[in-house]
Formats: C-alpha cells, sequence, structure tokens
C-alpha cells in the first residue's frame, strides 16, 4: 500500500530516498531546514551542490514549512547528519504527528551525548527508549548499507538493511524502499547496524589516508580487516550482534566506503595523506564527513567500554592531535607482536 513519507532534509541522501520511494508509488514531501535551499530546488529540481544533474522527481512536494511538511505523513526519513538530528528533531517536534514510525538514514554518534541516531531522536521526543526500543509512541528504525549515494542515484544495483526492534515495522521499512535495484533486508540488531554504519567511516578515513599515502593494497586490506575487527569488538562490548559486522550494514558497508572514490570520508583522509590540513580539507566541502565528528564519539566509547582500538586511536590523533600521518602509520605496524585470534 502506498505511503505519504516526509523525508526531512534536502542532501544527497535525502535525494536519492525520494527517488527510491517514488519509483516505488508512494508520496514523498522533502523538508529542508534553509528556504535558500528549497528555493534552489524549485527552480529546476536539480541537486546541483552534492549531485550535479541528478533530479528531484517532479513528484516530490519542496517545502522549508515546518508547520505542513507532516500534512498526512505515515513514515518519516530522517536523512540529517547526526550531528545537527538534535536541532531538527527539535525544531519540528511540535508538529510531528503521533505513533508514526521514523527511519534514520544518518551514520554517526552524536559527539555530546554519545547517543546512535534513533537514541537521539528518542531523547529529543522525550520517549522511553531502552536497548531493545520497547514501548516508544513513534517506532523507530534505521537503514543502512553499502549506499553511495552518486550511485543510488544513477539506479545502480545496491543493497541495505532495515533494522528495528519491531520486526512488523522493519518488515514495512524493508516493503516501503525496496525497488528492483535496491534490495533491502531486515534485521533485528539496530544497535550493531547503527554502530557498523558509524564507525566504518573513521576506518574509511584511516583508508583514504593510505590512499594519499601511496601505501599500496596490501595495506588497505590489511588495515580493513584489523579495522573490522575492532569496531566489532567495540559493537559487542555494547550490546550488539557480532554477525551484525559481518553483514551488509558492517563488512558491505566499510568495503564500499573504504574503496570507492565518491565516498566522502575516505576522500578526506585521502587529502590529509597528502598532507593538507583537516580545517582545509573541512572548509573547501559541500557536504559532510561523518567520521570526522564520530571518530571522537567512537574515541570516547571506546573509553568508556575499554575497548582496545588502535586504529580509531591513530586516525584521532592524525586528526585531532596534530600527530604526523607517517608516524601514526609506523607506530601501528610496531605495535608489540600478538596472536591474530
Amino acid at each position: 500500500m502506498p505511503e505519504h513519507v516526509t523525508i526531512l532534509g534536502d542532501g544527497a541522501m535525502a535525494t536519492v530516498c525520494s527517488i527510491l520511494l517514488t519509483s516505488n508509488g508512494h508520496r514523498v514531501t522533502m523538508w529542508g531546514a534553509f528556504e535558500e535551499s528549497i528555493e534552489q530546488l524549485l527552480q529546476d529540481r536539480e541537486q546541483r551542490r552534492l549531485l550535479p544533474g541528478v533530479k528531484v522527481p517532479a513528484a516530490v512536494r519542496l517545502t522549508a514549512n515546518d508547520a505542513d511538511c507532516f500534512e498526512e505523513t505515515t513514515l518519516v526519513v530522517s536523512a540529517v547528519p547526526t550531528q545537527y538530528m538534535r536541532g531538527v528533531w527539535t525544531r519540528l517536534k511540535p508538529h510531528l504527528p503521533p505513533g508514526v514510525p521514523i527511519v534514520s538514514v544518518a551514520k554517526g554518534i552524536e559527539n555530546e551525548t554519545l547517543l546512535r541516531p534513533t537514541e537521539v531522536v528518542a531523547d529529543v521526543l522525550g520517549e522511553r527508549y531502552a536497548s531493545r526500543n520497547g514501548g516508544a509512541s513513534h517506532p523507530l528504525a534505521a537503514l543502512s548499507g553499502p549506499n553511495i549515494a552518486a550511485e543510488l542515484a544513477r539506479y545502480l544495483p545496491a543493497t541495505a538493511v532495515a533494522a528495528s526492534a519491531d520486526e512488523e515495522v522493519a518488515r514495512r521499512v524493508q516493503a516501503v524502499f525496496s525497488t528492483q535495484w535496491f534490495r533491502v533486508y531486515t534485521n533485528d540488531d539496530a544497535i550493531g547496524v547503527e554502530l557498523a554504519g558509524a564507525t566504518k567511516n573513521v576506518i574509511a578515513i584511516a583508508a583514504g589516508i593510505l590512499d594519499g599515502l601511496g601505501a599500496g593494497n596490501n595495506a588497505k586490506s590489511a588495515l580493513v580487516t584489523r579495522g573490522l575487527v575492532e569496531i566489532t569488538r567495540l559493537g559487542a562490548a555494547m550490546g550488539a550482534s557480532a554477525d551484525t559486522f559481518f553483514g551488509l550494514a558492517g563488512l558491505g558497508d566499510l568495503i564500499t566506503t573504504c574503496v570507492s572514490p565518491e565516498g566522502r570520508n575516505r576522500s578526506v583522509g585521502e587529502r590529509i595523506g597528502k598532507g593538507q590540513k583537516l580545517a582545509d580539507v573541512l572548509a573547501s566541502m559541500d557536504s559532510v564527513a561523518e567520521g570526522v565528528p564520530t571518530t571522537r564519539s567512537v574515541m570516547q566509547l571506546a573509553r568508556r567500554y575499554r575497548v582496545e582500538m588502535p586504529i580509531t586511536e591513530a586516525v584521532h590523533a592524525v586528526l585531532f592531535e596534530n600527530k604526523d600521518v607517517l608516524h601514526a602509520l609506523t607506530d601501528l605496524m610496531t605495535r608489540e607482536p600478538k596472536p591474530e585470534r
């Protein structure tokens, strides 16, 4: 049955979601926080800044009006970067109709609170949020996987995972988003799916640094493998299933993000590996590289749960402690020898 979906955000992933949803026959409203951004899209419907040549479907209603963005909404997609979610949801909370399921497509960990995206939403809405998400009046889900926006916008085949403690909600999200070129699986491990989506961005920055240094494929293969080990270790300590990290939301997304030239986080790392300063890299970008602020959060989580995460620690030192990239790589390579398992 067709849904009426409100997408919060007007960036690359929001645009891709609008294409997926309208191609499935759903009614879509896309809300943007800034009128000038929505006005630009209304002029020619092209996502010129983030996805040049990609059009927001003509059937999508575009608005910056808070009061009417949830009109007749049956499902909400939160496509706002993690560090901005709290402000957006605080702003829109008075207009949100009761009981509407909310799906997050963000990949990060909030800096101040160390909450995952769906936890941020629940915190703002003031709803009871246990690890299993039970009892919330707005069912919560996360949609994540190896989903480079520019490829999805070209209708290239891709997959994702709809994760929720509520199996019915996960299946509903699966049905809403599935197309002939976008296959969605379900998972009940929302913790693992969201943690995997956030932590892989940190490893992707490290992969980009290796690319910038010209360290070679042997080094990148080792980095991805050991990176998967440490993010799985953190996930298990936080109550996630280790199996989730070997699925699409974990290993699948990790591979894509570490090898794709279109991956924002890998690209940030590559430029740093070539000697550019983080501040200069970020200032030149139109989009958000979630892995940069997430590195701070993941380091705090590693300390809180007493989990060893040497690659994350090295990325943190390079980004925020002015450590030289070659010294960071040398320190990783000369750590005390130990068994692989």
